[in-house]
Parts: C-alpha cells; structure tokens; sequence
C-alpha cells in the first residue's frame, strides 16, 4: 500500500526528529518516517536557510539574519521594524519562501495597503519564485463571492478590503499558516476594525511589518505585541503601570526590562547600520502648452466626466456604478496621455446602455480624438530625446507610459528619430521581457514600457528616467523610479516629469515636488506619508474628486492646494513618528 506521510515540525522541534531517527523502521510506514525524519534532520534549524539557492535574486546579509531572527527567535510570530526601504518585504519573503520549502506552511494570507496588493505579488513571483497567490480584486476570487477566501490557499488581499463585515465573517472561520501584514501601524488602536480583524485571524505564524510602530504613545507599541504573543507584556494596566512614565504616554520606564520583553518579537535596522547609501536623484518638470485643438478637447472631455461623476442638483441622473466611476478614471488619465489613447473609450462608453443619452456626445468627442494631428507631449519628448541622446553622451533611458496605444504612438515617434530602443509591456512573454532587457542592456538606448518594466530587474545601468505620462498615485511614481534608484546605482539619476499645463498631471506634479519634495525622499516613504493621511480612500479617488468636483480654474487650484497642504501634513507626523521611533529603539534590536 502506497500511504504518503506528511510529517511537519514547528521551529525548534528536533527532538521529535531524534526520536524518528533512533525507532526501529518495522513497518513500510515507520521506514517512511524515518527516512522523511532524515531528510528533515539536515535542514531541521534555521542556522541555514534552504531557500537562498531559489532566489532571483540575493539577498543583503542583515535581511539574511532577520529572516533567521523571525524564524528561530521569534518562532514565527514577529515585528520587522527596519527602517523605509531597507527591504521588510525581503525580510518577510525570505520567511515564507523558507516555511513553504519546508513543507511548514500551505494557507497564506498577506494584509496590505490597497496600493502595494500587485506590488506583493509581483516580488513575490520575480524574486522568490512563488506563484500561486491570487488578489482579492481578482475576476476569480470575486466570483466566488465570500467562500474565495476559504477556496484560495494564498491571497494577497488590502487591509481594508479584508475589514469590510462580509470578507470579515468569510475570513474568520479560516485557519492561516501564515499571515503577514504590510504598513502594520494601522493596527495601533485596539479599537479599530483592522486590528480587531488581524488579532482575531485563526493564525500559526504572523509577520507586521512597519517602520514606525510607534507614532502617538506606547498603547500602541502594546496593541501590535498583543497580536504577536499575547500577554508577553501582560495586561494594559500591568504594562502602563510597569513600562510607561506616569503622565506622559509617549516616555518609557524599566528600559532595560522592556528592551529584553520586545528583543523576543522585534527586529530592527536604521539605514546607518547597515551601510546602505544611494546617490542623489533630480527631478526636472517639462512644462507643455497644448495647442488649441488638443486644449479643447481636453477640457471638453473632462467637463463631460466631471459632470457625470458630479452632476448638478437639479439633474436627473441616476448614480454611477463602481465599474462606471473607474472607466470614467481610465479615460481622464488616457486623454492627459494622447488623444488616441483615449479614443477607444469614448467609443465604448458611447456603446453602453447606461450612457445611452449621451451617445451622440461621445462619438463626437471620439471623432475629434481620432481626427488631431498635433501632440505637443510628444513634439517636447522629441525635443528632450535630442538633448539626452546626443552623439557624444552615451546615455540611456527608460520612458514610462500607462497606456498601450500611446506606447505605440511613442515607438513610431522612436523610430522616426531613427533611436534604437526596445518595446517592453506586460503582453510580452518571459523570454521576450528578458531579451527585451538584454538589448535594453546593450546596443539599445531607450526601453520604452509600460508599468510592467522590470520589476525584481538589474537596470541600475541606467540612471535618466522619463514619465511620459505620470501616475496618480506617488506610490506608483516611487515603484516607477525605484527601477533605477536602487542599491547598486552608482550615478546620480534624473527624473523627466512632462505635465500639460491645466491638467490633473500638472496640478499633482506641483503639491508632490512643491509641498513634499517627492523626487528626493527615500523610496518607500511616500507610502508611510499616505498612510498618515485623514482620508484612508486610494489616493487616486481623491486626486479624482478633487478634480470632478471644481467647476472653475480658481476653485481647482484652490482645492489642489488643499490637498497639498494634507500632504505636507502628514508628512510632518511621520517625520514625527520616525524620530520618536529612533528616540525609543535606537540600535537595540539589530540582527546580529
């Protein structure tokens, strides 16, 4: 009889594995023990990680030694505290490659903000080679209604998703090897849904990982180790009472006690610890006047989502549904990108039941698209091309665009300057994609990509970077730059921002650069400044309302402004947080 065995340690177990290996092998099934006991017996520590070898990718030493940390010392249930962008997702990939390999962990569930959900995925698969993980805005997982939670074994899925009463009861009946939850400071509050919904998860193993677990006072700091081990800091009162200055909530007591409690579930580095240093990068605005044609057609496209997004009181118009909103999304950003771009949809728009009023409104606005012959986005990229690929520089760069057939328009523009340059979408197969980049890395001068380019890639060869058309949400600009800023780039890179002038695009470029200085944080940071805003929505729904909802030039300007002004804000608290982080822990909990 051919009877599989299944057998499956928890860290530290070896003395089950001892107890295999010395029994006598009188049966088919004792021999198959032993000899599964045997196998185990060679990795049966974390001393060595098994993983290493199937990585695409190699790993820093101190991400090494975290890993090692969350698995032997923390026994699986840790805080990964390093600071922004010294790689916590590295750290915690590392962990769950290692569990999966070692046959220790099947259901995974992985808790992140809503702008990061692909982002997982992807380093997931180009870095540690595993697959299989499925996003809770999937097709697949949203036909299967609430049971997906229970069908899929690894879901990737936003925090606040995963809240919502209906995910929330599906998920609770579910028992988690492992879960691992992004920007984890969400949870500070034990009154709040996510940590109520994260501490009440049926879970084996639990990774948070955030920069800043501490931003208001040591509540918190209590909240998040609560999750991981309970009681290892006993009771609210007991703690407060034991490790926390009477009268001031943020200042600590018995340091060296609370030092000892929190080494057996925190790992932490600072960027000086670990020698880390990129160089500096420069962002350069290419402000571009449209011409008249592609103004009007610009402004008349956008008055028409404006008012099906923000229809006046008086009229009659039923409201829109997700699916429409989104669309509507879809064609302000493709008309900010080219004309063509946004021709496809209009006319499928036009075809909709839903729109059936506005039908003749949309062909009209569909013809003038496909009728304009000028593109002055393109025309300044040409002449920006000229500058960085002259004769005697021997530069490379990369051009982002979000759309396909602006994409194409921009390789007819490529070959037209006779530049040689290569195509890289996510239509591509793998081969292609890795061809695509060999070429990229040599003859070639330009990688012209969609968001697909490279992820997990080596580009740090090159270090000139232009967003064609740019992102509404910072965090996909850092993804976009973090291809090229990235430790083993040796140049200064440069960022080329090309806006139009009175669009959403040129708005958004001035409150990022003006009011945060984006193109000079820290990869990673943008996302710590998003989460400390008030509004937790995408922040491409409100850089949407902000738009749809002025009616004049002054009243959007005034409103961008607002906006920025929240920016700014946040970034103040979590230049705070991260100072009052510093102040707490120093360097106490390196992985050494």
């Amino acid at each position: 009889m051919n009877t599989a065995i299944d057998l499956r340690l928890n860290p530290g177990a070896d003395h089950v594995l001892q107890a295999f290996l010395e029994r006598p092998s009188a049966t088919l099934t004792d021999y198959r023990l032993r000899l599964q006991a045997e196998r185990l017996a060679l990795v049966a520590g974390f001393d060595e990680l098994i993983g290493l070898d199937a990585l695409h990718f190699t790993p820093f030493d101190y991400q090494v030694r975290a890993a090692q940390f969350a698995l032997r010392r923390f026994r699986g249930r840790g805080l990964l505290c390093d600071e922004v962008g010294l790689g916590k997702t590295i750290e915690a990939g590392l962990v769950l490659k290692e569990y999966l390999l070692r046959g220790m962990v099947e259901r995974v569930l992985i808790l992140t903000p809503p702008g990061l959900v692909e982002q997982w995925r992807e380093e997931l698969e180009t870095k540690f080679a595993l697959t299989g993980f499925v996003a809770s805005h999937d097709p697949a997982f949203r036909e299967r209604g609430s049971g997906a939670w229970a069908a899929f074994p690894r879901v990737i899925a936003s925090l606040a998703t995963a809240r919502r009463a209906e995910h929330r009861q599906a998920i609770a009946p579910v028992v988690y090897d492992l879960v691992i939850v992004d920007e984890a400071h969400h949870l500070k509050s034990r009154t709040s849904a996510s940590w109520k919904l994260v501490n009440a998860l049926q879970k084996r193993y639990i990774l948070l990982l955030t920069a800043t677990p501490v931003q208001n006072n040591l509540d918190e700091l209590y909240n998040l180790i609560t999750i991981l081990k309970p009681g290892q800091l006993k009771t609210p009162t007991e703690f407060r009472k034991q490790f926390v200055a009477q009268g001031d909530p943020r200042l600590p007591k018995n340091r060296g006690r609370l030092r000892e409690l929190l080494a057996d579930v925190m790992v932490r580095h600072a960027r000086g610890q670990v020698g880390v240093q990129l160089p500096p990068r420069r962002a350069h605005t290419v402000h571009i006047r449209l011409d008249d044609n592609e103004r009007a057609l610009y402004d008349d496209v956008s008055a028409f989502i404006r008012a099906r997004m923000a229809p006046a009181p008086d009229e009659d118009q039923a409201p829109l549904s997700m699916a429409h909103r989104f669309t509507l999304q879809i064609l302000q950003r493709e008309i900010g990108s080219s004309p063509p771009a946004a021709r496809p949809t209009l006319l499928a728009l036009a075809d909709h039941e839903a729109l059936e009023p506005y039908h003749d409104d949309l062909l009209r606005l569909a013809d003038r698209a496909g009728r304009i012959q000028s593109w002055a986005k393109g025309l300044a990229l040409e002449r920006l091309l000229v500058t960085q690929l002259a004769e005697n520089v021997p530069e490379k760069l990369i051009i982002f665009t979000h759309f396909r057939t602006t994409l194409d328009l921009l390789a007819d523009l490529l070959r037209g300057l006779g530049v040689d340059f290569v195509l890289y979408h996510g239509g591509l197969t793998r081969q292609e994609k890795d061809d695509a980049i060999k070429r990229f890395e040599g003859p070639a001068r330009v990688l012209l990509s969609t968001e697909a380019a490279g992820e997990g890639r080596n580009l740090q060869f090159c270090h000139t970077m232009v967003n064609f058309d740019l992102p509404w949400n910072p965090q996909r600009i850092e993804q976009r730059v973090g291809r090229i800023h990235r430790v083993g780039q040796t140049q200064e890179v440069h960022i080329f921002n090309l806006a139009a002038e009175g669009t959403i695009e040129d708005y958004l470029l001035d409150i990022l650069d003006r009011k945060l200085n984006m193109f000079e944080l820290v990869i990673g940071e943008m996302d710590m400044i998003l989460g400390h805003l008030e509004d937790e929505r995408d922040f491409d729904e409100i850089v949407m309302d902000v738009w749809t909802q002025a009616r004049t030039p002054a009243e959007q300007a005034a409103r961008f402004t607002a906006l920025g002004e929240s920016l700014a804000q946040a970034r103040t608290a979590y230049q705070q947080s991260h100072e009052y982080d510093e102040a707490l822990f120093g360097e106490d909990f390196v992985a050494e």
